[in-house]
C-alpha cells in the first residue's frame, strides 16, 4: 500500500548509523540523500526516509519484513549492538499467527522497530 514513509528524527547521525547497522541484515542501504534527508531501501529504491523533526516525534511502531528467521535474529543483534533497548527477542508469537517470528527493539526516538518473518521455518 505504501511507497515510502518519512520518519521523523531527533538526530539525523545518530538515526541514520542505528537504522544502517540495524537493517544491514535486512539488505538495507543508503540509496539516495539531499537536504531533506535520508532515504533507506532495497535495490536503489528509498522506501523510508529519515528526516529531521522540528518537534519531538511521537514512537511509532515500524515492522520490516525479513525473508528468514535468521535474518530477524541478525537484525535483533545488529539492533542492539547499535544501541537499541531489547524490546521483545526473537521468537515465534502465535496469538498473531502460526508462523509470526519477530523481534522488537526501541531506537533512538523511542520508535519500536521490528523485524517479522511471516514464513514457516525453512
Amino acid at each position: 500500500m505504501f511507497d515510502h514513509l518519512s520518519l521523523g528524527v531527533s538526530d539525523l547521525p545518530a538515526s541514520e548509523a542505528f537504522f544502517l547497522k540495524a537493517l544491514a541484515p535486512l539488505g538495507v542501504t543508503v540509496v539516495m540523500q539531499g537536504p531533506y534527508g535520508i532515504g533507506l531501501g532495497r535495490q536503489g529504491k528509498p522506501s523510508l526516509w529519515l528526516v529531521p523533526a522540528k518537534v519531538t516525534p511521537a514512537p511509532l511502531h515500524l515492522a520490516f519484513a525479513a525473508e528468514t528467521r535468521a535474518q530477524v535474529d541478525a537484525f535483533y543483534a545488529a539492533a542492539l549492538s547499535a544501541g537499541g533497548k531489547d524490546n521483545g527477542a526473537p521468537g515465534l508469537r502465535p496469538d498473531y499467527h502460526a508462523n509470526y517470528y519477530g523481534a522488537f527493539v526501541i531506537g533512538p526516538d523511542g520508535h519500536n522497530i521490528e523485524a517479522v518473518c511471516q514464513r514457516p521455518e525453512a
